[in-house]
């Protein structure tokens, strides 16, 4: 059975998501591991693997969306971590339309 593009997506763009706030959250805004895991409800341990590159191991170069994910790491510390789906959201949006994954869930298009 093929996989479903949201389901693609949850299996591996969501831990590059994830990976890229952890470490913007971390080195930009100095909150430690538990406070990072807390923001973004995760476990510190998944925080560890985050920063390890065991997990999320796509690394994201393209400056927009560095900008975008400083931006949302900026808003779920603000929110205290209440907006993590919303930002998650818009993050895997714009790393669809900047064809990030694009090969493998161009059917994620088809729902905007």
């Amino acid at each position: 059975m093929r996989q479903v593009p949201c389901e693609f997506m949850m299996w591996n763009g969501l831990p590059v998501i994830r990976r890229e706030i952890t470490e913007c959250i971390i080195n930009n805004f100095e909150l430690n591991q538990k406070e990072t895991a807390r923001k973004l409800g995760v476990t510190p341990a998944a925080v560890c693997q985050y920063l390890s590159k065991k997990r999320g191991k796509i690394k994201i170069i393209d400056e927009e969306i560095l900008k975008e994910i400083n931006l949302s790491a900026k808003r779920i510390i603000e929110d205290d971590g209440n907006s993590v789906v919303t930002e998650t959201c818009r993050l895997c949006k714009i790393l669809r339309s900047k064809g990030i994954f694009s090969f493998f869930c161009n059917a994620c298009d088809s729902d905007e």
